[in-house]
Order: structure tokens, then sequence, then C-alpha cells
């Protein structure tokens, strides 16, 4: 699972600075003087911001590319004193060196509070060390990493496989990708969190209501984060009318069917003694034998299914895209795959034959570098401070990292940085060495870094390779449409409209 976090500091417009990836020669100056938004008194940058509404992401790494730190401070009316920075230094500063003065903050965690409740994903302090030291201990088990191979080799081989061999069948059959793999991705989570399969993959059946009253609560969490004024959403929530009360039924629809499986899973434990032998391998499992209270292992469990439902699915949405474009590199990843299967395109993957797949994992980090499924991430501050950079912070100001200006950055990658080349991500030797580089998290912080580092990242790239390896080394994969998909940046990044494609069974070597 990758991170997940959500910034809504700078969303707006009706299509919330959603962009057409575009060569470096179309980004132009924006409303900029020196890498700083155009401001005025009282005003601040707002007029800029309401000209470049539709072009956020652009505008906001057009700036952090004239500026001389990669950073810029952000005053519009309405809105908090923000600072957005491009600057692994200060990256690093805010996520690890001073994290404890960098908290999420009220403001971020009142927006996904009714949903996440007490989760570790909407907690600062104890309440998140607490929860932080019982996961990380889950993750870090053999037993769990070995749940999700085996979860993933019965998605696939059952699922995903027969879906796209159907489709390939059929020579006229256009498949939307995106939403196939958001699917498998949500039927994944869902087997490893909760130990229950929703189906989602079964196209013919109608979607639970599991997953409708998710997608509910996420897009209206989204939509407070983007209204101009806080007291709106809050006068809603208060009165129990619009937007909000459809929130309120879907929470309580997500809560009351999270409450049931855990139950369930309590009588079955309990029936099978509650002793280690009883667990089914899942999280849910173990957070249960392990004594803690129901509502805390709700709020977790919803916690790791926000986490993994769309990010890794986004991450290889926009992959396939990038490959579709990119036969040679294609090729590598299906080269590689076959030399660790021996010739055999259809034995199943093991965990050795995913860690030795260092070219795919190479070009997974590289279409996340320019394409990363949580575009920003914003922390409050505590006290006053002074970045590394020297930019002055304020009690309350948002500080905000982002991933996304970061991967565009010159100064960071070079001047190829609109180039999609995994090769960057190998040491002098190349890959034919096979020795990966190791770069700084502070400078790629796609799965965060510091102590609240993602402790799903591991089973992110054990998921992402199995998928990308099972996939290209059985089928072609083609875009219907030539023109340039919408980089659309909500709670997680994805293709407006989906990714339409094509599927045909791969022959030979092609």
């Amino acid at each position: 699972m990758l991170r997940r976090s959500i910034d809504f500091s700078f969303s707006g417009g009706s299509v919330n600075g959603a962009i057409t990836p575009s060569h470096p020669a179309r980004y132009r100056k924006f409303s900029s003087i020196n890498g700083r938004p155009q401001s005025y008194p009282l005003l601040g940058c707002l007029i800029s911001f309401y000209k470049n509404r539709r072009r956020l992401l652009d505008w906001y790494t057009s700036l952090l590319s004239e500026s001389p730190t990669q950073t810029i401070v952000v005053n519009r009316l309405g809105a908090r004193r923000t600072i957005v920075t491009a600057n692994p230094d200060n990256v690093e500063y805010v996520l690890k060196t001073n994290f404890n003065n960098y908290p999420k903050g009220k403001p971020f965690t009142e927006i996904l509070g009714d949903l996440l409740g007490y989760g570790i994903f909407n907690v600062d302090g104890e309440l998140w060390n607490t929860q932080r030291k019982l996961a990380s201990h889950e993750f870090s088990m053999k037993s769990l990493r070995e749940f999700v191979v085996k979860t993933l080799e019965d998605e696939v081989k059952n699922r995903l496989v027969p879906l796209l061999e159907s489709v390939a069948d059929e020579s006229d059959k256009v498949l939307d990708l995106q939403d196939v793999l958001k699917r498998f991705a949500f039927d994944t989570v869902c087997k490893v969190s909760l130990g229950m399969d929703p189906c989602c993959l079964d196209l013919s059946r109608p979607l639970p209501p599991l997953v409708k009253a998710f997608d509910t609560a996420s897009e209206i969490s989204a939509m407070r984060g983007m209204a101009p004024i806080y007291a709106v959403w809050k006068i809603k929530r208060v009165l129990n009318v619009g937007s909000e009360k459809r929130l309120k039924d879907a929470v309580e629809l997500v809560h009351g069917s999270v409450a049931e499986i855990i139950e369930s899973k309590k009588e079955k434990l309990e029936a099978a003694g509650g002793s280690k032998n009883s667990d089914d391998g899942d999280l849910l499992s173990r957070l249960l034998l392990a004594g803690h209270g129901e509502e805390v292992v709700r709020d977790m469990a919803i916690s790791f299914i926000m986490a993994g439902r769309d990010t890794t699915s986004a991450a290889m949405t926009w992959l396939f895209w990038l490959l579709s474009s990119h036969g040679g590199i294609e090729k590598e990843i299906v080269d590689e795959v076959m030399s660790l299967n021996k010739g055999e395109r259809e034995r199943p993957l093991n965990f050795e034959d995913l860690k030795e797949m260092k070219y795919t994992k190479a070009c997974l980090c590289e279409s996340m570098r320019l394409y990363p499924p949580v575009v920003w991430d914003s922390k409050h501050a505590g006290l006053d401070d002074v970045l590394p950079d020297g930019t002055p912070v304020y009690k309350g100001d948002r500080v905000t990292y982002f991933p996304y200006g970061m991967g565009r950055m010159e100064a960071l990658w070079g001047k190829d940085w609109f180039e999609f080349k995994p090769d960057r991500w190998f040491d002098e030797g190349g890959k034919e060495g096979g020795v990966q580089r190791m770069v700084s998290p502070y400078k790629f912080p796609v799965f965060q870094a510091g102590p609240r580092v993602c402790l799903g990242k591991e089973m992110a790239f054990i998921q992402m390779k199995y998928v990308m390896a099972s996939v290209l080394r059985q089928f072609e994969i083609k875009p219907v449409n030539s023109d340039r998909p919408v980089f659309v940046p909500l709670l997680t990044a994805h293709m407006a409209g989906g990714f339409k494609v094509t599927v045909r069974r791969r022959t030979g070597n092609s």
C-alpha cells in the first residue's frame, strides 16, 4: 500500500488542477515575479491563483522551478499562509529532523475524521505512536508477506488473467484498464486487511454497497477540503443536509459493514480457540488476536483500505500508459520476467522472483516520479520555525511538500527530467549490473519518509510488480485514444475518463 495523505490547499476550479502531461517547452510563466506568485495588498496571490486554477500543478511547478530555493510562500485571501517546497533539505527537516513540530494538524484530521475516526492516518501524537508500533510489528511479519503473495496469485490467476483473456478474444472489445486495476486493488486490500472478498473484479456482478460507500465518502471528504469557506460544510454537517447527509449515510454504511466483518471474524476466531493457529493471515485477525478493541481495529482497518485502494492502481495505470509509447522499455520488462520464469508465461511468481525484478521496480519508480499517486502532502507548524533554506515558518502555517513538482525539478533530476528513463534508477554500471541507485526518500517522497514513512511500501511494490509482470508477459495493452490523458489530482491522482485500451495475447517474444 502506498502512503495515503491528502492535501487540499491548492484545490479549486472545476477540474481541481487537472493537467495534460506535456513537454517542458509548454511550461510558461504563470503570473509570477522571480519565482513568486504575483501578490497584491490584502488579496495576496488570489488573482494569480484564480487565473491558474485550471493548471495548478503546472503553475506551482513553474514557480518552484524559478525559485532559487525551490520554495515559495503563498498568501491568499481566505486561506492559511502556505509554504510550498520542492527542496529535499526542507522535506527532510519537516518529515524527520523536526518531525514533532510538523504534525498533520487539526485542519487535516477534521476533514477525514468522520470516515477515518482515530485511525493511524488521521491522528497525531501518542495515538499515532501507539498504532504505528502495532502496525509496524504486523507489517514486518514474514507470514503477512507470504499471505500477500498468495492473495495476489489467487486474484491474478482466477480473476484478472481470465478477464483479460475474455477481452483479448473479442477483437473489437474495449476495456477501461484504470477501472479494472482499481477493482483489483480493492479486492486485494480487502482480502489482506479484512480477510473478506468483495468480488469487485467480477464484472458480471454489481459493485458491493461497501465499495460505493467508500467512493462516496472519499469524494465528499475531498469536497470538504476544496470548499472555499470551511464553515459551509461544517454548517451543512450540523444541519445534516446535502452532501454532508450523503457523507453521513456513506460513513454509517462503511462503519457498519466493517463492524459486521469484525464481529464475524471474532466469532470465527473464538470458535477456533482464539489461538495463533486460527489466524487466517489477514491484518484483521492479527489485530483481534492481539487483544485490541473493536473501535480501534475498525478505524485501523478502514485506514489501511483507504491507503491501498487507489494508490497502487493509479501508479500502475500511468505506467501502462507510459509503456504504450516506449516499446523498448516494455520489452525489457517482459525479458526480465521471462528470464526469471525460464520462458514459462503462466508460472506463478514467488517472492524471490519479485525481489529480482529490479528493472520493473525502476520503471515503477520512474512512473511515480512523473505521475505520483499523491501529488502533495501538508503538515501544520506547531511552533514558529525556520526551514533549512531560510524560509520562516509561523505557528499554524501549512507546510506542503510537492512530489509532483519535485519530479519535475531540473535541479534534482537533470535536464532530461521530462523523459521516461528507468535507467536513471541504476548506478553507472546500468541495469546490466543490476545495482539500483540509492535515491534519497526526501528527493523522491512518494512513500513519505521519516517516522511516518509508508509501512506498506514493500507490500505496494510486491503488488505492483506482480500485476505488471503477470499482465505484460501474457498480453499487449494498447490505448484506444492517442491523445495525452488528463491528470486529475484528487485524493489519489487518476486519469480523467479512465484508460480505455484493447488487449491482445502476447506471442513469441513480442
